[in-house]
């Protein structure tokens, strides 16, 4: 199976990448900038791709135009802090740019390199659901990120008469640079839970979003 995974040069995208390729997956990574434990990971590294920038998206991923890819895996993401009294609209318009546009530029450019039963997995965060919101603050990724779970489940509906699926998955709260180690698992774990729930993912749950241990999550 040909997978292409966004942000794979760290994090819980650099895990993705290892764990697929441990599977037998030939691996497309794409990052801005790759990495020691990236490049030896038996990926194909695709470097510079900055999924902020939509004028260089199409030249970018063009190494991948003639891959037939079965699974594609937008997992960039970055994550920003502020409070209701430390507002920044840069840093909330640059989390909009990777983490909602991104994804969906990146899905545009590569929909036709999608075979015709493919699928699409979006790495999401329960922080843009509005009925598990009980603490407030970062409000920039919380908007980013139901943004990016509206855009998910328009893609769901586009696309399921094409054949492909497309999931929404929450990771869990991960110990990752992104949140300067905390969490409650680690990246391996993570990668290993969205490995089983991208597999389950079908027509039948398409535009559905999941946490990786399996629950359900409200919008």
């Amino acid at each position: 199976m040909n997978v292409v995974i966004t942000g794979g040069n760290r994090g819980i995208g650099l895990a993705l990448v290892k764990h697929y390729v441990s599977q037998g997956h030939h691996v497309y990574a794409t990052c801005r900038n790759s990495c020691d434990d990236l490049n030896v990971s038996g990926a194909t590294v695709v470097k510079g791709v900055d999924v902020s920038k939509p004028e260089f998206l199409p030249d970018a991923l063009a190494p991948l135009a003639n891959v037939s890819i079965d699974l594609l895996i937008n997992n960039a993401g970055v994550l920003g802090k502020e409070g209701l009294g430390d507002w920044d609209p840069h840093t909330i318009d640059y989390q909009f740019r990777v983490n909602a546009l991104g994804p969906l530029l990146v899905t545009q450019a590569l929909l036709p390199s999608l075979s015709s039963d493919g699928k699409i997995a979006l790495i999401t965060s329960r922080m843009g659901s509005m009925e598990d919101n009980s603490s407030g603050g970062y409000y920039g990724y919380r908007m980013s990120k139901a943004a990016l779970n509206a855009a998910g489940v328009s893609l769901a509906q586009d696309l399921k008469p094409k054949g492909i699926a497309v999931g929404l998955f929450h990771p869990g709260f991960v110990q990752t640079e992104m949140v300067n180690g905390n969490g409650d698992i680690d990246a391996d774990t993570a990668a290993g839970q969205l490995y089983e729930r991208i597999a389950e993912l079908a027509l039948n749950n398409t535009g559905q979003f999941f946490h990786a241990n399996g629950e359900k999550i409200p919008w």
